[in-house]
């Protein structure tokens, strides 16, 4: 393998580590070391997105070539990935991951090694990259560095001694670090004269320019005028622009077996390129894909519909373009009799659902109504002798109940780190949301470890804002998904004067199902608005009635004009009304407002 003395010099590596610990301020104490940016002014600027700052989370992972000259005077290019931490956005550094060789991994001094601290060190360590494990925060004065070198230890299997001390904030250690990620990170190993052979692992719509893809070049070289083709639909294209993240994009001659950057080629159609393809030269279309990229395993799904029907083509462009920016949503048509037409949304979590929707809303303008979120149900029907499995992510496209054998949830092992003196609420708090205890383990003298077995449709609920209310903000989750496992589990549908409103229906266990049911009745009464007629609002699980309210309908005054008189002439007008409100509920229909449609989701968030 042929390997060029510039290509030893490159260094490629992210920063790694569990929500809140730091990865986007050493981010930036980095670039003002290195001359990139001559002051960040604590802004955190690879976080360049409204809601990034709005809520204090990366986002998108977010990629910057540092040059950097060695203590001994050798020049480096250190090509950085500053990666989201929360789990929702555990797909983004999958994806980050398989643009390096190597990785730092933070732990935060005051909070020790966490759940995503432990999922994004295994990630890390099945791609087979370096990590060096650092530990930052250390100016703080409740900083706990030698538990944090044995947790390093003890729950990571790595060398906690080794371990580095900085503080983001401050720039301590950080010259350090640099040191040790050119003295421990491999350059890469590609061959510069092989064919072309590139990964997509992010893009972006340009609307002047197409879509621009965001490429690790794993052989071959990149120049403008060259022809590249597309693994995945076999389309050429012709490159216009290669370059380089500074962080902001700046055209250059090339881009070089090992090197991370940019090409533009004038790629209009959304579906001609997606995220994981391989991009390689046209002369050669063996040239075989790049391995190892994870597919997305969508968790929690919900439904987006217009409010206005005229926008719908504009929801379907603004999606389009969306996917090329987070390629792990999959979505597809839908159809609701209450909403329109729509798409269906599966997301990996709910703070990726909120952040999407927020997203939708402010850089495409779409003026949404998102419904209840839900997770995919494995249902087992019976007709006859013959027995099917059927995979159902919404609850109105539930077949009969009389057809249905059992239902089969969603199960996931959640690991929750929590200090000791909030065990007996978390533990409270878990059992509520039908969760099994599976091991418990103390990695030091302040904190538990808990494993549990949770429904994936009580962990999207609100599960993991409530779990921070019980802690005062001290636990952290991770969670996987383990597979199916049968549950008492009944579908209840909501009735508007007899009508049934699919997109409100829901699954629910047996033991709550009456409980929520009343408590959304009653809110439904309070927000849908009194008409002239009656309107009985009823939960119903198959034909059986569990819960009802009236919404008792305005009367109109039609006796004010008679002044004394005989009453019979009254009750004459009355009568009159009467017959008049019965022809009226006949005919008459009621509007369901789109507060409605999210009422499951703050019922759940009130609890």
């Amino acid at each position: 393998m042929l390997i060029s003395q510039e290509m030893n010099n490159i260094r490629n590596f992210c920063i790694i580590a569990h929500i809140d610990h730091g990865k986007s301020t050493l981010a930036d104490r980095i670039l003002e070391l290195t001359g990139v940016l001559h002051t960040t002014d604590n802004k955190q600027v690879l976080d360049s997105m409204d809601l990034e700052r709005e809520r204090g989370i990366t986002i998108k992972a977010k990629s910057v070539r540092i040059p950097y000259k060695s203590k001994n005077g050798r020049d480096f290019i250190l090509n950085l990935i500053d990666t989201p931490g929360h789990v929702d956005f555990n797909y983004e550094v999958s994806r980050s991951l398989k643009a390096c060789e190597g990785a730092v991994l933070l732990v935060d001094a005051t909070q020790g090694v966490e759940a995503q601290t432990i999922a994004n060190a295994y990630l890390a360590i099945d791609a087979g990259l370096e990590i060096i494990p650092v530990i930052n925060k250390i100016d703080l004065p409740n900083a706990m560095v030698d538990e944090c070198r044995k947790q390093i230890s003890d729950m990571l299997g790595l060398s906690g001694e080794d371990a580095l001390l900085v503080s983001g904030k401050s720039g301590q250690g950080v010259p350090e670090l640099l040191e040790r990620v050119v003295e421990r990170v491999p350059p890469p190993q590609t061959d510069e004269s092989a064919p072309l052979r590139c990964l997509v692992f992010d893009s972006y719509y340009d609307s002047y320019r197409g879509i621009i893809p965001h490429v690790r070049v794993f052989s071959g070289t990149l120049t403008k005028g060259v022809k590249i083709m597309l693994k995945s639909t076999g389309k050429t294209f012709e490159v216009d622009e290669v370059g380089y993240f500074t962080p902001e994009i700046l055209p250059s001659a090339r881009l070089t077996a090992g090197e991370v950057g940019y090409l533009g080629a004038i790629i209009r159609e959304v579906g001609d390129i997606h995220v994981g393809d391989t991009i390689i030269s046209p002369d050669f279309p063996d040239t075989p894909a790049v391995p190892g990229f994870r597919k997305v395993l969508p968790m929690v799904f919900c439904g987006i519909y217009p409010i206005s029907t005229n926008d719908y083509p504009k929801l379907t462009m603004a999606l389009e373009k969306y996917i090329l920016n987070d390629s792990s949503i999959v979505y597809e048509k839908e159809t609701s009799a209450a909403l329109g037409h729509g798409y269906r949304l599966g997301f990996l979590g709910m703070l990726h659902m909120d952040i999407t929707i927020e997203r939708l809303k402010r850089e495409y303008g779409q003026d949404l109504i998102a419904t209840m979120p839900s997770v995919i149900y494995k249902v087992i029907t019976r007709r006859g002798e013959k027995i099917e499995e059927l995979f159902i992510d919404n609850p109105s496209r539930f077949p009969e109940p009389n057809f249905i054998e059992h239902i089969e949830e969603p199960m996931v092992e959640a690991r929750i780190f929590v200090p000791n003196d909030y065990i007996g609420s978390v533990m409270e708090l878990s059992e509520k949301n039908r969760g099994s205890l599976k091991n418990m383990e103390h990695p030091d003298t302040r904190r538990a470890l808990l494993t549990y077995e949770f429904p994936l449709a009580e962990i999207i609920t609100g599960y993991y804002d409530r779990l921070k209310s019980v802690s005062r903000g001290y636990a952290s989750m991770d969670y996987e998904f383990t597979g199916y496992k049968t549950g008492p589990l009944v579908k209840v549908d909501i009735l508007v004067k007899e009508n049934q409103v699919d997109a409100l229906s829901y699954i629910s266990d047996k033991d709550s199902a009456v409980t929520k049911a009343r408590g959304l009745i009653h809110k439904l009464r309070k927000l849908i608005p009194r008409h002239l007629f009656s309107i009985p609002l009823q939960a119903a699980i198959g034909g059986k009635i569990i819960a009802r309210e009236d919404i008792a309908p305005v009367r109109k005054d039609v006796i004010a004009k008679c002044y004394g008189g005989d009453i019979s002439r009254k009750r004459k007008l009355l009568e009159k009304q009467k017959e008049g409100k019965k022809r009226m509920k006949m005919v008459g229909s009621v509007e369901v407002p789109q507060e409605a449609f999210l009422l499951l989701l703050k019922m759940e968030d009130e609890e």
